[in-house]
């Protein structure tokens, strides 16, 4: 898929203009959604939305097993109450094997969705020649021959599916919207996580870091041989970095900067977010700023788990 095409605020819906399926779990104590659909059109990008969603989510198992499996799921010490299942054109020998299954799902207490996802022709290609991959079915033939042929041998199990989805229009970012928007819980908003981070850059910034701010500049307490033994989580530590100007100021700016980018990251789907401080050795200015920004987020609305890097494993006083 694309990255990026249409507007926005879009509304996106299905090919058929259906309504969402909004579905009552205190009924069946097993929600089942089995995807599938023609390749290229999003399944698994679908699978990993509904695995954000807290489904417990298996890639092409055969539907022979299927319910073996969510005898298993309903045991009670699994507590498992969201599956969803994807299969494709590869498991079509077991086609007989799913559909006989289905009727004896809903029987052993499971709501099973059939969804199917599919995409014009057109965009089909578009999407194998910008990923370069080569048709599953006809891997030596042109992309279009296997799309074709791939539609041709979906088309009973098309018929049998309780939502059919053209994804031709869709953004990776709108398939995410549009699998919230029919799947996530009634009550369960989208929450963005967010991860604090403070570290020392003489051991190297972190790879999961998506916003970094180095803190540096700050007053530095390793050089004041009473406050260099604590760490940031000290009271004093906290005073002495940051109850001056400059801090005050910083802090002023990151927490007007967060106001505004915070909410874009949620309207873009965005599940979390990991913001990192550093200073050069890990264990104050970062430590402190780290903490304070905790309370900065609460204060805007977001709760947040916090780790302070290099004093996992402190032997110093705090």
């Amino acid at each position: 898929m694309t990255e990026s095409r249409k507007g926005e605020n879009e509304v996106f819906e299905d090919s058929m203009n259906l309504p969402p399926l909004k579905v009552e779990t205190n009924v069946f104590p097993l929600q089942l959604i089995i995807v599938t659909g023609t390749s290229g059109s999003g399944k698994t990008q679908a699978l990993k939305c509904l695995e954000d969603m807290g489904y417990f989510c298996v890639d092409n198992l055969p539907p022979a097993l299927f319910q073996k499996f969510t005898e298993l799921c309903l045991q009670p010490e699994k507590d498992v109450k969201k599956v969803a299942l994807g299969i494709d054109i590869r498991e079509r020998a077991f086609f007989d094997d799913l559909f006989a299954n289905l009727n004896g799902l809903h029987r052993d207490g499971c709501h099973a969705e059939l969804l199917f996802f599919e995409a014009q022709d057109e965009v089909l290609v578009r999407r194998f020649s910008e990923s370069r991959r080569p048709h599953p079915l006809l891997p030596q033939r042109p992309v279009i021959e296997g799309i074709q042929l791939e539609r041709e041998r979906l088309k009973e199990l098309r018929e049998k599916a309780n939502r059919i989805v053209d994804t031709s229009e869709f953004t990776v970012h709108d398939l995410k919207a549009w699998m919230i928007k029919q799947y996530q819980d009634r009550g369960e908003g989208q929450t963005l996580r967010i991860n604090l981070l403070s570290f020392g850059f003489k051991f190297g910034v972190p790879i999961d870091a998506d916003l970094v701010f180095d803190v540096r500049f700050l007053r530095n307490p390793h050089f004041i041989p009473d406050l260099q033994p604590l760490t940031g989580k000290h009271p004093d530590i906290q005073q002495f970095v940051l109850e001056t100007h400059e801090a005050i100021t910083f802090l002023r700016h990151i927490k007007e900067l967060l106001a505004f980018v915070l909410p874009l990251f949620e309207r873009e789907q965005r599940s979390y977010l990991t913001i990192a401080f550093g200073c050069t050795g890990g264990q104050h200015r970062s430590v402190a700023t780290a903490l304070r920004m905790q309370e900065v987020l609460k204060g805007l609305g977001y709760e947040s788990s916090i780790r302070h890097r290099e004093i996992q494993n402190e032997k110093v006083p705090v």
